[in-house]
């Protein structure tokens, strides 16, 4: 690479709320010459003394020293960030991190971009579009129409207290009170009863018995009330019933409300296996996120630009929710993250 590096060299950073992602690149052709990763950078919930540090940390592992002079432009996606304004505040604090990492490792980039973590995503779309419709669902959900690479108008991402609907937290959320509704009797049964008891470790007794609800002949669930047992499952007592929720609900509220986002995986497999309500599940978050891009009043045939461990070729929500938007004369563009579009802001940025 050592002949690579002696030329103008660009840098593309997707700071997201686990990771920081940068790619250091060819200013000319936008060639690849690099990859490394950085702990959390999320501009809004990160200290900027950390955020500092897990830009830094980034940075250098991508830049070797002795290129850094020929660094000449960087351009960071960030969660918690927008191109739009530069008062923003998530702008503001991710512009003083990124500028005193840039500092500190001695990288002179002239031109130095901020945007956020979907502007980004948006770019890295095939031919670094400047206009359409941006959808993320991953751990939360957000849409953003995106005009003259801005985001203008924002749908959504409103977090684990007040939005994210159709997110992987939804999803999770939704499974956990799944188990709790069979539990105590207002629910239909439902394998996630098991499964999610099985994932928080909580004691085998407890559990429903193989986690499995009665069904009748033609194959369908039970509704509570009219299996073997209120809840479908022949011998999960009232009192054990009572111990699953005495065990389950300390072990959900030890951790950080967003983690009941890992349970959307389960979701996606128990619908897989014709869990009615997985099932359920799994089409209302489709519902919900095709609401969400409907409110941002697409026109048919607009590009919609999606990322997100939600949808993608093996996202659980790829299908219902293409099939959802086909009736409207609408279609997805995966990509899979915002580096390769944080990499094209950047050589734009450049001067040719």
């Amino acid at each position: 690479m050592g002949n690579d590096l002696n030329q103008e060299l660009v840098v593309g950073l997707d700071a997201g709320g686990t990771r920081t992602r940068a790619v250091l690149a060819a200013a000319d052709d936008g060639r690849v010459l690099g990859e490394s990763t950085g702990g959390p950078g999320n501009a809004m919930t990160v200290p900027v003394p950390q955020l500092i540090d897990h830009l830094a940390e980034a940075l250098a592992q991508v830049v070797p020293e002795g290129a850094r002079a020929r660094v000449v432009a960087v351009t960071g996606g960030f969660a918690g960030a927008t191109a739009a304004s530069e008062e923003d505040p998530g702008t503001s604090r991710a512009r003083t991190a990124l500028t005193e990492a840039l500092g500190r490792l001695g990288i002179p980039a002239c031109r130095v971009g901020v945007c956020s973590d979907i502007e980004a995503a948006f770019a890295a779309a095939p031919g670094t579009p400047s206009d359409g419709l941006a959808l993320v669902a991953g751990t939360g959900a957000v849409a953003m129409r995106i005009t003259d690479r801005h985001a203008t108008t924002t749908v959504d991402g409103d977090g684990w207290l007040l939005g994210d609907e159709g997110s992987g937290f939804w999803i999770g959320r939704s499974a956990v009170r799944a188990a709790l509704r069979m539990a105590d009797g207002r629910g239909r049964p439902t394998v996630l009863a098991g499964w999610v008891g099985r994932t928080l470790g909580l004691p085998v007794d407890v559990l429903p018995k193989g986690g499995i609800p009665s069904y009748d002949q033609g194959g369908t669930a039970l509704p509570s009330g009219t299996g073997a047992h209120p809840t479908g499952v022949p011998g999960w007592s009232r009192a054990r019933r009572e111990d699953f929720r005495r065990h389950l609900l300390p072990a959900v509220m030890a951790d950080p409300p967003i983690r009941l986002a890992r349970f959307a995986p389960l979701v996606a497999d128990a619908a897989a296996e014709q869990d009615a309500v997985a099932k359920t599940i799994m089409s209302e978050a489709a519902d919900h996120l095709l609401e969400t891009v409907r409110a941002l009043e697409p026109r048919p045939g607009e590009r919609i630009v999606a990322t997100g461990g939600l949808l993608g070729p093996r996202g659980p929500l790829t299908a219902p929710l293409a099939e959802r938007l086909h009736s409207h004369g609408l279609s997805l563009d995966w990509v899979a993250d915002g580096c390769p579009g944080a990499v094209a802001l950047a050589r734009l940025a450049h001067p040719s």
